[in-house]
């Protein structure tokens, strides 16, 4: 075995006997790592709470030759109260961990991967923004080379931003008038995923409830899950006990 120190994001956790859990982090250096955490349900344990998915932390521990490391000292770097308040937020959260734990691969590093997803949740944390998660959903497909063709019609190249109307997963981004189908896509709709992917995220992130951030939100749930190929479960089960 040999020694291991990260920073990482609690995405999940398991039980593991009576008193033991497998937790799921990303890190920033060594991508997807499941560590077993000993003791960790005990009522004495001293770093359990540290150990709930949401977390940030800076932890340590001992690189195993299988599957699982083992985890010897969590310190926390941010616990995201504001998220874990807020039934809303906690959702969102949630569904950003689910997308992670699915895209990140284990002991493969994706730094970037890592930042977006710390940085999405310091958002999140500040603030109740409308589009943090879709943002997040359209940041991470553009990761993974998978970014929606939205500066002219995915199926004939037609660039007039009046034409163009809809937004289909076949084609993969937005479509004109007579190549439309799929679902509809509105003006405002457009100028904020071209805001999200074209440098003007905050400004993105200002905008208040409104159908274009309902629209963009359906639109970059459903481009995930496809993605995916799978349905983000955080957004369809109810988190309330």
């Amino acid at each position: 075995m040999s020694v291991f120190r990260d920073r990482g994001v609690v995405l999940r956790t398991i039980r593991l006997g009576e008193a033991d859990r497998i937790v799921s982090f990303v890190t920033e250096s060594h991508g997807k790592v499941r560590a077993v955490a000993k003791g960790v349900r005990r009522t004495g344990s001293k770093f359990g709470a540290r150990l709930e998915p949401l977390s940030h932390v800076a932890l340590s521990g001992w690189q195993g030759r299988g599957d699982l490391d083992i985890v010897t000292q969590v310190e926390a770097i941010e616990t995201f109260r504001g998220i874990r308040e807020d039934l809303e937020r906690v959702t969102v959260g949630y569904a950003m961990l689910e997308v992670v734990d699915q895209i990140a691969q284990e002991r493969h590093a994706n730094p970037r991967l890592y930042a977006m997803l710390a940085g999405a949740l310091r958002v999140l944390d500040q603030r109740p923004a409308v589009l943090v998660g879709p943002a997040f959903f359209l940041k991470v497909l553009a990761l993974e080379g998978s970014a929606p063709v939205l500066d002219q019609c995915a199926a004939c190249g037609e660039e007039d931003v009046g034409s163009l109307v809809a937004f289909d997963l076949v084609h993969g981004g937005v479509l004109c008038r007579s190549c439309r189908r799929g679902r509809p896509l509105s003006p405002a709709g457009l100028v904020l995923l071209r805001q999200i992917l074209g440098g003007e995220l905050g400004a993105a992130l200002d905008a208040g409830r409104s159908e274009a951030t309902e629209e963009v939100s359906a639109l970059m749930t459903e481009a995930m899950e496809s993605h995916l190929e799978r349905r983000i479960r955080s957004l369809h089960t109810s988190l309330v006990p």
